[in-house]
């Protein structure tokens, strides 16, 4: 199992949110002893000179290996966090994507591999479930309660 710690600079980073019968699709979030303390959207860091729409593309495609399509507009969020005794700070751009007709139809789950290696699992989370005692956290923190304005508003 890989140990991950925050970045010890500010990252930009671009997160999709997809949606399946009013479920996300996040990936699991451990802690060292290998424990589900959360689940975050897929995405990742904004590379130097390209924009948040590229990079939410790449991600996707690099992760997934699917060619998704941008469906709002971004809402912004700074994240300050702690992992593991840790701090990580994050600018993100959060939009909401959409996957091509039938990828990963009849799957609950989807597991891929980071760049560094890392195993991931990837469920369809309903919001209900997130942020509850005895229930995983929703990363980034406050991201449900933008998620449960009505319409979810983005601009």
């Amino acid at each position: 199992m890989t140990t991950w710690r925050p970045h010890p600079h500010i990252r930009v980073v671009a997160i999709g949110l997809h949606w399946r019968d009013e479920r996300l699709l996040a990936a699991e979030v451990r802690d060292d002893a290998g424990r589900i303390k959360g689940v975050r959207p897929l995405g990742g860091e904004i590379e130097f000179g390209e924009s948040w729409r590229a990079a939410l593309l790449r991600e996707f495609n690099e992760e997934l290996g699917i060619d998704v399509t941008i469906t709002s507009a971004p809402l912004m969020l700074e994240n300050i966090f702690v992992h593991e005794g840790s701090t990580g700070h994050e600018v993100m751009f959060i939009a909401e994507v959409a996957f091509p007709d039938g990828a990963f139809a009849g799957r609950d789950r989807i597991d891929f591999r980071e760049d560094n290696g890392e195993e991931i699992v990837a469920r369809w989370f309903d919001l209900a479930e997130l942020d509850v005692d005895g229930g995983p956290s929703l990363y980034p923190t406050g991201l449900k309660d933008l998620l449960l304005r009505p319409a979810r508003q983005f601009v």
